[in-house]
């Protein structure tokens, strides 16, 4: 077929349950396609991640030949260049991580472990379940809701909310999205206020969570705006669990399609870290990500002009056999998997260390339980989303 089809055949409804012919088909074709809609493409490991490295190229939508309308005045730092993205990235890591909080993620380890567990018990034994919505959801969203403060009998109203932000941020060339940007950017909006209020009341009356921190900073010079706040929380709350939800998803699928390999890890506990990292190698919760240069670049030849939206369909990078052997084989004891599932560069998705945790201890809670469990529907139902890909359920018999 025309490779000038590629992106719309890889975003095609269709073809969600297996893409990877088409990054295939990418490969052979790139490392830079130009495709029918004036952007580019590009699929191969090497160059995706000369790219991400790359100073021209920006994630800011305004830098856009055509931009798309704003949701927001204020756009989280995951759409900022340097030097915003840089000092509001810095801020919101004050309380989450090195080296201001160091110990925070690793902190988390034995809440993650309970939360794990109060779900795994009340899971029923005589009937089937959906792994994402009895357990792969409800996890994330509660640990990065207890991070920053969220009260429990909220943690409901981001499910709506995020599937609505989620919906607008996917890739969907020759589609009227006009709905879907209008419905994301209301969320957007009830989110950002849901958590300025929050934020508020705490403000002199710290508890120990990110939005405390964040509003009794004492130097003033650190402290975020309330529109900062409402987009870094947004973007941490959308971030922090969307992502980790397709990766145990997904984990849990891979591990149920290689019952071998399934039965090691229960023999070898031990390998599930290493096997997490293959995981998000041959299975990636974010098959994309979009650019768009600062000024003409040449790449491997093709110049690609300044504005030009660029795609970068990591989830093709992962399986380049010039950077991993057999990259179609599901090997969980694969040495130096060095995946490009959490971007590269100065946008390195610094909630990595934290998925991690999640998906090892989601998954080494559950190998006991996957022994004698079936796959009801396989393929499973998956969500819309091309960007952000895993099943909308996930049906299995224990």
């Amino acid at each position: 077929m025309d490779s000038e089809t590629l992106l719309s055949r890889i975003t095609d409804y269709a073809n969600r349950p297996n893409p990877y012919p088409l990054y295939a088909e990418l490969r052979e074709a790139g490392p830079v396609v130009r495709q029918a809609d004036g952007s580019y493409l590009v699929g191969t490991y090497h160059q995706i991640g000369a790219l991400l490295h790359d100073p021209r190229m920006s994630v800011d939508e305004r830098s856009r030949t055509n931009p798309p309308p704003q949701e927001t005045k204020n756009p989280s730092f995951l759409r900022l260049d340097d030097p915003e993205h840089h000092r509001l990235r810095t801020l919101a890591m004050r309380p989450f991580g090195p080296p201001h909080t160091p110990g925070r993620v690793n902190a988390m380890r034995g809440e993650i472990a309970r939360i794990t567990t109060e779900l795994l018990e009340a899971l029923p034994t005589d009937r089937q379940i959906d792994i994402v919505d009895d357990f792969a959801y409800p996890l994330p969203v509660t640990v990065i809701c207890r991070l920053l403060g969220v009260p429990r009998e909220d943690e409901p109203r981001f499910r709506v909310w995020a599937d609505a932000l989620v919906a607008a941020a996917d890739v969907r060339p020759d589609e009227d999205t006009t709905e879907q940007d209008a419905a994301g950017r209301q969320a957007g909006s009830e989110m950002g206020q849901y958590l300025l209020d929050l934020a508020e009341q705490r403000r002199g009356k710290p508890t120990d969570d990110m939005l405390s921190a964040f509003v009794n900073e004492p130097d003033r010079s650190l402290r975020l705006t309330p529109e900062e706040l409402t987009a870094t929380g947004a973007l941490l709350l959308i971030a922090g669990h969307e992502t980790t939800v397709n990766l145990i998803t997904n984990g849990v699928l891979t591990l149920l399609r290689h019952p071998e390999q399934l039965d090691r890890l229960r023999r070898e506990p031990q390998l599930l870290p290493q096997a997490v990292e293959e995981l998000l190698r041959y299975e990636p919760p974010v098959h994309m990500r979009e650019r768009a240069p600062l000024a003409d670049i040449e790449v491997a030849g093709t110049t690609i002009p300044a504005g030009t939206p660029v795609v970068l369909a990591l989830a093709s990078g992962n399986r380049d056999p010039k950077q991993f052997h057999e990259p179609d084989r599901f090997d969980p004891t694969r040495p130096d998997v060095e995946h490009l599932s959490f971007g590269s560069g100065i946008h390195l998705c610094f909630g990595g260390p934290l998925a991690r945790i999640e998906a090892d201890t989601a998954l080494g809670a559950l190998l006991p339980r996957l022994g004698a469990a079936r796959l009801v529907q396989d393929p499973p139902p998956y969500r819309q989303n091309a960007m952000l890909r895993g099943p909308r359920h996930l049906p299995v018999q224990l």
